[in-house]
């Protein structure tokens, strides 16, 4: 017998709203398919392939379903998950007594996003044991959103309606595929299809004609890591041409005069010559843009990986602030929440921040903490670093580590030389088959689920989160598989808390750094009275937008009442958006220093790596699984045929891509949407560093290409990793 249900899939931000397909499995409740939901008010049907893989995800062989402890000789075993939180619990105690609270630090990764209790109750146990060592994936993606609004400020009336546009810029991000910043995630390609037919240009920049740039009135497709460049190059024309929105500037905006001289010399021969794009497309691209009455511009993790990705995300924001691409007063709100706290939006700057030099001071390349978190490219360095310091401990939650991280090899010294290494997670990763403990958690459809992280992605930058009141809540719709001893990732927390006689405080914060909305939610969790997971969901809806109870009452999810408009600026409000930022500008001027030409003509290293997306894989997560990997779980390196040819390789055979200090071994494929010269993989793949002969199992780590103590950004630690220099031969 089954049964359809509407719930939520939580695999990446975007939180479809979903159909599963439940069958009576001798009493358990099984996923057996998921279809879009049609009768969902926002998704209208829509769901990627990742989403229809969840039955797979739940019900695959290699599903962990006990935890696993490492035994003396590097093996797994089975071990109770109550009896590990307490031996876990029990060597932090003993490594804090040790070494320091700061001993022990915390990892979050994106596959967290759907789990909105997770990491709070993981920031609660490590702010109970004393440690701010906490660190997120956000440092090595797009860390230049929060760093560049920091620096900037925001608007607070927000970014214009999508739905409303004329003129709409992406610079390297591919939001079909990704779900990320730049269009709507719920069905992207057609509400693009949608846009377009109402006249909406598009601008892509991007080296490759991704799915966006494909449909483009405009692609610029440059050299990569040469954004920073266009992006001050739109700027000089449209403040040149007397395209920029004059009343807005002088109400709202400091350092227009400093901006202006920066980019005087970004003229568009000059960009043309150092992008490799036609002056004339350039221009063409600023004025569809600044001409436009209601525009806007997003980048995404493409352009982020190249060097300069906070002057990129700092000349985004000053691009939308010299056009003023922002809401004005009395009109629409365009995300105005409901599961979030309500908020009143205002015609106003809320005034740049503080963006770096505050909290923990990391030992390594005079780093801080950020207005985008902890510098995660350096905490091998602080694993690997001898002292007083020095990280002993690791608890990765919604992440690999071995996957992910830049500078593999360094990565996986740091993961062997711990004296623990916990992860949370569904199956043995790469991270995992190194770790002492791994504890096996649920998989998404086996816990409640809402919406609200998917709403509450908008505070990581512009371009993303729902855009109208929406708000969904599912309970659980499969049961765990019989026999399993699985946890919810915040239940072991609050266990290994209760062992080491500690009280956990429960804080979730709606904004980052001075930006908040709303007021901190801080819920106590009781000792005596253990809470289940619904009780976090009711204390982090509070004092939502649209109560809980509410939202429950519509299974498919519901679009809400969102009359919610732009009011005018406080009284006496002198806030300014800043768009003269010293260190930022001190870049730009050191990248027009640079002799480019100099830096393009690399002949022992001829092709440029960028990196790339995969519609079916979220980063590391779904490879082992058939259906999305199509029975070909590595990651090719895509060239373009006439770049195939020049190297003597043809299409299935096998290539060295090698940078000075390492390389890796991929199979080519040919794709003729490159740029010639630049070549492609997706990132996330691999297993460990000694199994490079595996790679048509596990497929090749790009961040072997990569070090952390090289061309790495000054503020986040962030290497350079993409635009990055190879030799490819056959191999």
């Amino acid at each position: 017998m089954t049964k359809i249900v509407p719930t939520i899939c939580r695999l990446c931000i975007a939180h479809c709203g979903v159909l599963a397909e439940v069958e009576d499995d001798n009493g358990r409740r099984k996923v057996i398919g998921v279809t879009g939901d049609p009768d969902n008010p926002l998704f209208k049907g829509y769901t990627c392939p990742k989403g229809r893989a969840l039955p797979e995800l739940h019900n695959h062989a290699g599903r962990l379903l006990h935890s696993m402890k490492r035994q003396a000789d590097g093996s797994h075993a089975p071990i109770d998950s109550a009896q590990a939180a307490v031996e876990v619990a029990d060597k932090i105690r003993s490594i804090v007594d040790q070494h320091g609270p700061r001993s022990v630090a915390f990892y979050v990764g994106t596959p967290n996003a759907g789990q909105p209790t997770a990491a709070s109750t993981g920031n609660a146990f490590m702010r109970a044991i004393g440690s701010r060592m906490f660190f997120t994936s956000n440092t090595i993606d797009q860390p230049g959103k929060q760093i560049s609004m920091a620096l900037h400020g925001k608007w607070l009336g927000g970014e214009p309606d999508f739905e409303q546009a004329d003129a709409w810029l992406l610079v390297g991000n591919n939001p079909i595929i990704s779900k990320s910043a730049g269009l709507p995630g719920q069905n992207p390609a057609q509400k693009l299809k949608e846009a377009q037919a109402r006249g909406l240009q598009l601008i892509v920049v991007d080296p490759r004609v991704s799915d966006c740039a494909r449909k483009a009135a405009i692609h610029l497709q440059c050299r990569p890591g040469e954004d920073h460049a266009i992006l001050a190059g739109m700027i000089h024309i449209i403040i040149a041409e007397d395209l920029y929105d004059r009343e807005f500037v002088a109400d709202n905006v400091n350092g227009f005069n400093e901006l202006r001289d920066a980019v005087a010399g970004f003229t568009p021969d000059y960009v043309a010559d150092r992008a490799g794009i036609p002056a004339t497309q350039l221009i063409e691209a600023a004025r569809v843009f600044a001409s436009a009455k209601i525009r806007h511009a997003n980048s995404g993790t493409g352009a982020s990986f190249a060097m300069y990705c906070n002057l990129k995300d700092y000349l985004v924001a000053c691009l939308n602030t010299v056009c003023g691409a922002y809401t004005r007063v009395g009109e629409r709100v365009t995300r105005p929440n409901a599961m979030l706290p309500a908020y009143t939006p205002k015609a106003q700057a809320f005034p740049p921040f503080k963006a770096w030099g505050f909290g923990e001071k990391l030992r390594v390349r005079g780093l801080t903490d950020t207005a985008a978190g902890m510098p995660t490219a350096a905490l091998a360095d602080e694993i690997l670093l001898p002292g007083e310091g020095q990280v002993k401990a690791l608890i990765c939650i919604g992440g690999n580590p071995m996957a992910a991280w830049p500078d593999q090899r360094k990565t996986q010294r740091a993961m062997e030389q711990l004296d623990l290494l916990v992860t949370l997670d569904v199956e043995m990763s790469t991270t995992a088959r190194l770790a002492h403990y791994v504890i096996a958690c649920k998989q998404t459809l086996e816990t409640p689920g809402m919406s609200q992280s998917g709403e509450a992605i908008k505070y990581f930058g512009s371009g993303i989160g729902f855009p109208s009141a929406y708000a969904q809540y599912s309970p659980v719709v499969a049961d765990v598989p019989h026999g399993s001893d699985l946890v919810e990732e915040w239940e072991f927390f609050y266990r290994m808390a209760d062992h080491l006689d500690l009280d956990l405080v429960f804080a979730t914060s709606f904004g980052f750094s001075r930006y908040q909305e709303a007021p901190h939610e801080i819920l106590p969790l009781s000792r005596t009275d253990k809470p289940v997971i619904e009780d976090l969901y009711e204390a982090i809806c509070a004092h939502s937008r649209i109560p809980l109870a509410e939202v429950k009452r519509y299974p498919h999810g519901h679009v809400f009442d969102s009359d919610v408009t732009v009011q005018p600026r406080d009284p006496g409000c002198e806030d300014r958006l800043d768009c003269g930022n010293a260190v930022m500008l001190a870049q730009l001027t050191e990248v027009f220093a640079q002799d480019y030409r100099a830096q393009h003509d690399t002949p022992a290293y001829p092709f440029r790596y960028i990196p790339r997306r995969h519609n079916n894989f979220m980063n590391s997560s779904g490879r082992s699984i058939a259906k999305l990997n199509g029975n070909k779980p590595f990651n090719p390196v895509w060239m373009h045929p006439d770049d195939m040819q020049a190297i003597g390789v043809s299409e299935g055979e096998r290539v060295r891509i090698a940078t000075p200090h390492d390389g890796i071994v991929a199979i080519v494929e040919s794709d003729d949407t490159l740029r010639p010269g630049v070549v492609s993989i997706a990132h996330a793949f691999g297993g460990l560093v000694e199994e490079d002969e595996r790679y048509e199992e596990l497929g090749a780590n790009t961040g072997r290409l990569v070090r952390t103590d090289e061309d790495y950004d000054p503020i986040t630690g962030m290497p350079r990793m993409g635009n990055i220099p190879v030799a490819i031969t056959a191999y």
